[in-house]
């Protein structure tokens, strides 16, 4: 996955812009992103605080780990099965 150029706390302080009445053409002009990142971005880190982003990017960094290793499990308990012949 792409990292992008703009952090969490960067991209919350564009949209309290946005909540403050700068017109969101102009915003992401200034900020050189388009319209469609900008609500991409609204509709994930909206109502959120600095605190908040930095948690939620923790609890994906942690799924993704958890997903890595259920992944693996699923492929020992395949060749395991496949070793000893057990059929389902």
């Amino acid at each position: 996955m792409r990292k992008s150029r703009y952090t969490e706390e960067q991209i919350i302080g564009f949209i309290k812009q946005a909540e403050a009445g700068l017109p969101i053409k102009e915003l992401c002009r200034k900020g050189g992103f388009s319209d469609a990142t900008f609500y991409k971005w609204r509709a994930k880190y909206g109502g959120m605080e600095v605190p908040d982003a930095r948690r939620l990017r923790e609890l994906e960094a942690e799924n993704n780990k958890l997903k890595k290793l259920l992944a693996e499990a699923h492929l020992d308990i395949h060749a395991l099965n496949t070793a000893f012949g057990v059929k389902r």
